[in-house]
Parts: C-alpha cells; sequence; structure tokens
C-alpha cells in the first residue's frame, strides 16, 4: 500500500477535486493537510455537481475516513453548511467517516474582517484574497494567541483566548481600519453552539493516520490552491498564508515524511490564475477567451472568472523541483481541442536576458515577457478517450512536449470533468 501526496503545480485551480475523487478508490483514508475554505473543488460525477471547500472530496465514496488536519484554518460555521449541504445532495457526512484534527485554528469572525478591512485598505495594491479571513486566522497561529478546534471544548480556555484576542482586534478594527467590532458574548455564544454540532467529529488525527499505517492502510493527503500561492516558494506576497507544497503535508497532518511513497503534481494543459500578481502567460485575446469559456474558468469558492494563459514550464519546472514530484496529473486537455496552435512558455525574456528558473523578485517577474515554442493543435475531440492511442497525434506530441520541459512523466491525463473521463497511466498506489 502507498501514501500519496496530491499537490497543484500551477496557482491553484488545476483540478485536483477530480482527481482526489478517483484516486480515493484506491485510498482507505484522506486528508486535508493546509488551507481554508478558501479553496474549492467542483465534481461531476454521473452527471451530478458537487462543489466542496472543507471536506475531502473522498466524502463522495462510500466506506472511505476522510479528515481535516491541523495545517488547516477552518471556519466552522462554513464546514457545517458544507455538511448540511452535501446531506441535501444525499450524502451523509457521519462520525465514522469524517474526522476533525483538535488541533485545527479556528477562523473567528474578526478574522474575516481583518481580511475584508486590509484589503479595502491596499486599494489598488491589494493581494486579491478571497475575503474568508485565512490570512489572519494563520497569522495569530503563529503569533500563538490562535484558537484551536479542542479549546471549544475547555469553557475557562476558549473565554480566556476569545476575551485576549477580541482586545486586541477590536482595537485594531476600530481604531485603525475603522471597521465594525466585535461582541464577547455574542462570539463565545455562537462557537459554543458550533462546537456541540462539531463536537462527534473531533478526533486525534495525528493518531488515528499513525494507527492506519501501522495496518498497512492507504493514505491519501490533500492540498489546496497551487505551488505558485505558497507562502515561501510562491508568488510573495501574491500568495495565500499556507505553505501549499509537499513538504507541508507531513505537518499538516502529523505524520513523519518517510511516510509518504508517492507526490502527485495536478497540472492544467494551460494556465489559470486567480487575483492579484504577475501572470507572464496571460492572454487577452480570443484565445485567451476560449481558456475562460471552454474550461468553464470560474472559481467554484468565490464565483470570481480566471486569468487564462498559455502553459508555462517555467512555472511547472519550479514546481516539480519543489514539490518532488514523483508524476503529473495532466487536466483539461479536452479545452484546448479546436485551437489549430498551441504555444509553451519554455523561458522568460527580461532586458534581452534570457531567464528559465522561476525569478524570487514578483517585481522581476512582472517585467518578463515569455519565451515561446509554437506546437500544431488538433481538431478532433479528446473528450472521453478511453487511451493513448486514442488521442490526435498532435495531442500526444503536446503531452511528450510537456513531459521532456518538466522532467516529470504523466500518470494520469484528464479529458473532461466527469470520473469517467480520466486514463490512468500510472497509478501513484501500485
Amino acid at each position: 500500500m502507498a501514501n500519496v501526496v496530491i499537490v497543484g503545480t500551477q496557482w491553484g485551480d488545476e483540478g485536483k477535486g477530480k482527481i482526489v475523487d478517483l484516486l480515493t478508490e484506491s485510498a482507505d483514508t484522506v486528508v486535508r493537510f493546509q488551507g481554508g475554505h478558501n479553496a474549492g473543488h467542483t465534481l461531476v460525477i454521473e452527471g451530478k455537481k458537487y462543489v466542496l471547500h472543507l471536506i475531502p472530496s473522498g466524502i463522495l465514496r462510500s466506506g472511505k475516513v476522510c479528515a481535516i488536519g491541523n495545517g488547516v484554518v477552518l471556519d466552522p460555521a462554513a464546514l457545517i453548511q458544507e455538511i448540511q449541504e452535501l446531506a441535501a445532495q444525499g450524502v451523509a457526512v457521519s462520525q465514522n467517516a469524517f474526522k476533525i484534527s483538535s488541533l485545527t485554528n479556528l477562523i473567528m469572525p474578526y478574522h474575516r474582517e481583518l481580511d475584508m478591512a486590509r484589503e479595502k485598505r491596499k486599494g489598488k495594491g491589494k493581494i486579491g484574497t478571497t475575503g474568508r479571513g485565512i490570512g489572519p486566522a494563520y497569522e495569530d497561529k503563529v503569533a500563538r494567541r490562535g484558537i484551536r478546534m479542542g479549546d471549544l471544548f475547555n469553557l475557562q480556555v476558549f473565554e480566556s483566548k476569545l476575551r485576549e484576542n477580541l482586545a486586541y482586534h477590536n482595537f485594531m478594527l476600530e481604531n485603525f481600519y475603522e471597521s465594525a467590532t466585535f461582541n464577547f458574548e455574542q462570539v463565545r455564544d455562537d462557537y459554543l453552539r458550533m462546537a456541540d454540532v462539531l463536537a462527534p467529529y473531533v478526533d486525534d488525527v495525528s493518531w488515528l493516520l499513525a494507527q492506519d499505517i501501522a495496518a498497512g492502510r492507504s493514505i491519501l493527503l490533500e492540498g489546496a490552491q497551487g505551488t505558485m500561492l505558497d507562502v515561501e516558494h510562491g508568488t510573495y506576497p501574491f500568495v495565500t498564508s499556507s505553505t501549499t507544497v509537499a513538504s507541508s503535508a507531513s505537518s499538516g497532518v502529523g505524520i513523519g515524511p518517510t511516510a509518504i511513497d508517492y507526490v502527485l503534481g495536478i497540472v492544467k494543459a494551460y494556465t489559470t490564475r486567480v487575483g492579484s500578481g504577475p501572470f507572464p502567460t496571460e492572454l487577452f485575446d480570443d484565445v485567451g477567451d476560449h481558456l475562460g469559456k471552454v474550461g468553464g474558468e470560474v472559481g467554484a469558492t468565490t464565483g470570481r472568472s480566471r486569468r487564462c494563459g498559455w502553459f508555462d514550464a517555467v512555472v511547472v519546472s519550479h514546481a516539480a523541483r519543489v514539490n518532488g514530484l514523483t508524476g503529473l496529473a495532466l487536466t483539461k486537455l479536452d479545452v484546448l481541442d479546436g485551437l489549430k496552435t498551441l504555444k509553451i512558455c519554455v523561458a522568460y525574456e527580461r532586458n534581452g536576458r534570457r531567464i528559465e528558473i522561476m525569478p524570487s523578485d514578483p517585481s522581476v517577474l512582472e517585467a518578463c515577457e515569455p519565451i515561446y515554442e509554437e506546437m500544431p493543435g488538433w481538431s478532433a475531440s479528446t473528450v472521453g478517450c478511453s487511451d493513448m492511442n486514442s488521442l490526435p497525434q498532435e495531442a500526444r506530441d503536446y503531452i511528450a512536449r510537456l513531459e521532456a520541459l518538466v522532467g516529470v512523466k504523466v500518470a494520469i491525463l484528464s479529458t473532461g470533468p466527469d470520473r469517467k473521463e480520466t486514463l490512468i497511466l500510472d497509478n501513484p498506489f501500485k
């Protein structure tokens, strides 16, 4: 049996949800290791659409255990809403099938208010956050004043932390941001009510995973966002507030790095980005419109349209290196159907100099121009192709060129939104 980490290799929205859902057939436990409900997965199973934000995609398969690790920041209200929405679609989230680490830090209402107030204050220089309080929650975690899931079940500890946090954050909200403040009793009572709902799910996720490993059960570790949004290795400061790369999976769930057997990088056949920040291959023409429209490039969480561009091999090569990728899952190949010519960014140019590795300075990346290779497109449909030989030769050539540029083989190929429209060339669990 194997333990597999799944990460995004671009700016997120690569289609991780579908691949996680697909691979849960081979996994016993699926765990989310970072991020919050600023991420979203859209899944289509037998024509039925599901949108998930916090609960791992494995919840849609019976007999699987899904968990939220300690590396996640959790909005209890958002989680309860997601559980209720799944129940309305006939998916029961039982305490046996779903677990929450007691060490998971909570998103509080003042985190959301701070998030929005900061973006408003920055004006044109805003990061482009979702406004859901993710960054401020991670700040409190690192500042050692965060409120964790387990704190809700110790009234003295919870009240003490909440009073201290409200004194600090209300002062900043009122005097610096000129924003709304929060009442202690109201916040306390709201969170205690939600604690009663979520109590059956709270457990020691690290210990549960240790039991899985000892018993030889397979674990799928699911990340949110993508490598270029990593707070360490992404296009800082236009990033998320957590470490999105594979190395954070261990600390984000509480297992050792030696327990990880395979790192699968999800990569879109082109590139998209949501929010502000440099994007060298961004398109503002008919091709960009085609990618956005045919690819359905609208955020599942925010409803924001994604910026679209050609495949950037500099970005994905960077992701392959910092994640230690074992294989790639290539998604949305079918979106390129019908394009006469395809372009791949193989390097950047700035002031007459060729750049082949990701610049660490976002102002340098902003000034870079993409250097493209062109390849012929294909007119035949690739949707639902049952094997590689049934793909147009031009599509196979395109895939082979991406593999050569990135230095990692494609293990999984997605040719449509449905679970069935996928080719598994090399199963990470085998």
